[in-house]
């Protein structure tokens, strides 16, 4: 029977637009199963130097490395601060911390710093269908900002109230107290006879919250680390009670792999197994560095050397646990670290001594607290088999970026106003031809201190307020004027030469288009 050519017009319309979504990323990757898992691993104060697979020879990173061969590799991944707090509160909310007051370095009884109803990564997974879940350091706050945390009783809002389904977490960071595991709401473990109170102030004269044992992995607990002792190990802040709640340092890595591979396998099993999202957020190799037994002196470089050891492991057991469960094909893994690297970070730990012709940050200047290369430009590793094809690449991508890409492999809008400062880059991190990376990065250290970097392509501007204080004369305008530098990173990536003066043109457009960042950024 003849086809009517309005007929054949419709059908050709449904035809093209059927096309259309089949070419989508989303649809194309969700083609004929569900939407793939996510699994972030976030390092701690790991440097690009410290892997192997970016060339560090001394420790040997054997698990990392294999996702480096079998997927790809970023020479210009990035974090987008270099601290922790900042750099976790974008990648949760794919906005730059700088634009919100409160989110330096949390301290102990810190609010949660995240808002309620705030566009969030997870967030967004979860109205995509996925169940998400957060394992490991937080550092983020708890409670409401009038109170803070309620220690011994509904630690909320955290995690759950910012779209978590489940968390297993270290609420701060483990040079500060408390030393216990949050469990969704509540202190695990917590024994209501023996309450737990944190604060700032010492609650007794005498307070030392256990034996001072100073030789402990022959570490100098005294660079101001010794408010409060917990199994010999000195932190900041003060804590009471909580007996049985506090964990053994050596057994972080062990509970937090146990519980993501438990997390993990619950979920594969479930009747209505759904995909899901872990944010494995590893404290190695943080100070504190005590690792498990299994790996001290597992390498030449001391505490710090032995960290890593461990924190490759742990890469191995999350990947070794999806092999395991035949998901590996269908999940997408990440490998981040929040900042650059340090090592003495308050404690005398050999790191130093031990370093030798090991070097943390690779060919980059700084490190943590740093804006330059070597505080945020950390190993960067995405991982998919049978999606990413193995490979290198130059392309420029941040952590603040996975919200936005995320959304778009999940098939996600983006809420209005929500992820402003996150780029979608999800064809550069699965390898696809002709994709590309974000074009410009600006990177903070740890607040409002008036650091910043600013990247555009091979370009480098590096702005630092000038130390003026205290000599004489000096006028309040020179106090507020900043000290800008230029570098060329495709000839100089150690930063080492200005060339401002000789491209007096690219350091003024750097320079407008820094201003015009920063200026969309206050409140």
């Amino acid at each position: 029977m003849a086809v009517m050519p309005s007929v054949r017009l419709f059908l050709a319309a449904i035809a093209i637009a059927v096309t259309a979504i089949a070419a989508s990323p989303a649809a194309a990757l969700a083609e004929n199963h569900r939407l793939p898992n996510v699994v972030v691993i976030m390092a701690d104060d790991l440097g690009f130097g410290d892997v192997s697979c970016n060339g560090a020879t001394r420790v040997k990173t054997p698990h990392i490395d294999r996702l480096a061969r079998e997927g790809r590799r970023f020479t210009s991944g990035y974090c987008s601060a270099s601290t922790c707090t900042p750099t976790r509160y974008s990648f949760l909310t794919g906005e730059y911390a700088f634009r919100r007051p409160g989110t330096g370095v949390a301290p102990p009884n810190s609010p949660c710093v995240i808002p309620v109803g705030m566009p969030t990564l997870p967030g967004m997974l979860k109205q995509a269908g996925y169940a998400t879940a957060v394992v490991g350091k937080w550092h983020l706050g708890l409670g409401k900002n009038e109170t803070g945390p309620d220690w011994n009783g509904t630690l909320a809002p955290g995690p759950l109230e910012v779209g978590f389904d489940h968390c297993f977490i270290l609420p701060t960071t483990n040079d500060r107290v408390p030393q216990v595991f949050v469990a969704d709401h509540r202190v695990n473990n917590l024994d209501p006879a023996d309450p737990l109170w944190v604060g700032d102030k010492k609650p007794s004269p005498d307070h030392v919250n256990g034996v001072d044992h100073r030789d402990r992995l022959k570490m100098d607990w005294s660079h101001g680390h010794n408010n409060t002792i917990h199994n010999g190990i000195g932190r900041i802040g003060f804590y009471t009670g909580g007996t049985a709640a506090r964990f053994r340092d050596e057994d972080l890595a062990d509970a937090w792999v146990a519980e993501s591979v438990r997390w993990i396998k619950a979920h594969d099993k479930a009747p209505d197994a759904r995909p899901f999202f872990l944010f494995l957020a590893s404290h190695d190799i943080h100070v504190p560095r005590a690792a498990h037994e299994r790996f001290q002196a597992a390498t030449p470089l001391g505490p710090r050397g032995d960290c890593i050891a461990q924190l490759d492991w742990t890469v191995g057991e999350v990947t070794a646990a999806l092999e395991r469960l035949g998901i590996a094909k269908d999940t997408l893994v990440i490998f981040c670290s929040d900042n650059g690297p340090v090592l003495d970070d308050g404690y005398k730990d050999d790191a130093v001594e031990k370093l030798g012709d090991h070097a943390p940050a690779g060919p980059f200047r700084g490190g943590k607290y740093s804006v330059y290369e070597g505080g945020t430009r950390t190993p960067f590793i995405a991982w998919w088999p049978g999606r990413i094809a193995p490979g290198e690449s130059d392309e420029i991508v941040c952590t603040i970026d996975l919200a936005a890409s995320l959304a778009t492999l999940a098939g996600q809008a983006i809420s209005a106003g929500g992820f402003p400062d996150s780029v979608d880059v999800l064809g550069a991190l699965l390898g696809d031809a002709g994709a590309r990376g974000r074009t410009a990065l600006l990177q903070q250290d740890h607040g409002s201190s008036g650091r910043f970097g600013f990247r555009e392509g091979k370009w480098k501007l590096v702005r630092l307020p000038r130390k003026m204080a205290g000599k004489a004369g000096a006028s309040s305008a020179l106090l507020d004027a900043a000290q800008e530098s230029l570098y060329d990173l495709a000839g100089d990536p150690g930063e080492t030469t200005d060339v401002a003066d000789k491209f007096p043109d690219v350091a003024a457009r750097m320079r407008q288009s820094l201003e015009k960042e920063l200026a969309t950024l206050e409140h």
